[in-house]
């Protein structure tokens, strides 16, 4: 069943007559079906793109197929939920796709993304902020124009991929940060596969061993600047480029979520946000208390988790946590 609060799927033990939500803590009586039905069927109209605050929230599992993944609804429900509680956005100025719509404009294939970062950054100006939250597959794809130091361009995977094709970096580059004027912001939350430069910015912070985040200038051997048009980006992702990213019931305890997604969420309703460097030390620990459930695979996708820096409008670094 959904929690009767944020939505997001719970895995009920038997003979429960109630059960707590990890995410929002709202208690879900079992019986309560009408209202997870009226729930379930309640799709909202198209929001206004002229909002100061807008986001895109995309969970895609795959369902049905050999790359299902259990917990990206979750992440995109949990995200939401955080976006409209806590940072006070508007519920109908989020634009939420996943497989669970039942409004085709908000499945997540490859047209319809395209179409919704186009919404998210129609009509764009300074102190509007932004918030792109994706949790699926990503994948990588040979270079061929030799702007990438590794020779790979990073991709994510819509739903459709297979048919339509995956979403390039170059493309979300394009379209989320180049156009970003002056005095606007954009935040990113990228929980997949070699997720760890998927905006192409031209900026990088890697997390040291002892804590410490050092700069690097990640900017293509072609002098191409990747940055944006004077606003600032900031983009967590889930893992570095050569690496997976993967799902959990261990942090949650009551159901699947990307680790990434669910750890970046505790940190900001714990209180532990008021820094960049504040919320990737908080995800650190709460992975590295894990580690015995997790195992070592995920635990050093998380431990290498990175600040992507964006432009240098006005002489300002723009970061982004990935």
């Amino acid at each position: 069943m959904d929690c009767t609060n944020c939505h997001t799927s719970l895995q009920i033990p038997h003979g429960a007559q109630s059960i707590r939500c990890a995410i929002c803590h709202a208690v879900s009586r079992i019986g309560s079906r009408l209202q997870l039905l009226a729930n379930k069927y309640h799709y909202p109209q198209l929001p206004s793109p002229f909002g100061r605050k807008r986001a895109v929230v995309i969970g895609i599992a795959y369902k049905n197929t050999d790359d299902e993944l259990e917990g990206c609804i979750n992440d995109a429900k949990c995200m939401k939920y955080l976006l409209v509680n806590r940072f006070k956005f508007p519920q109908d100025s989020i634009l939420m796709l996943t497989e669970e719509e039942r409004d085709k404009k908000r499945i997540p294939t490859k047209h319809n993304i395209m179409k919704a970062i186009s919404w998210l950054m129609q009509g764009v100006k300074a102190g509007d902020s932004l918030v792109f939250h994706f949790s699926g597959h990503g994948s990588q794809q040979e270079n061929d124009t030799g702007d990438e130091i590794d020779g790979y361009d990073e991709t994510l995977c819509p739903l459709d991929y297979e048919k339509q094709g995956e979403i390039v970096e170059d493309e979300l580059n394009a379209i989320l940060v180049k156009p970003l004027p002056p005095g606007a912001k954009l935040h990113a939350i990228i929980d997949a596969c070699h997720s760890g430069t998927m905006l192409d910015l031209p900026f990088l912070c890697r997390t040291s061993r002892n804590g410490r985040y050092v700069w690097k200038d990640h900017r293509p051997p072609s002098g191409v600047w990747k940055g944006t048009n004077g606003g600032e980006v900031i983009s967590f992702s889930g893992c570095d480029d050569h690496q997976n990213s993967q799902e959990t019931e261990n942090l949650s305890k009551v159901t699947s979520t990307g680790a990434m997604t669910f750890s970046f969420i505790q940190a900001i309703e714990r209180g532990q946000g008021t820094t960049y460097g504040s919320i990737l030390n908080a995800m650190r620990t709460s992975i590295r208390r894990s580690n015995s459930d997790l195992g070592g695979k995920i635990v050093s996708t998380l431990l290498t988790m990175l600040i992507n820096g964006g432009s240098l409008g006005s002489g300002k670094r723009q970061a982004a946590l990935v």
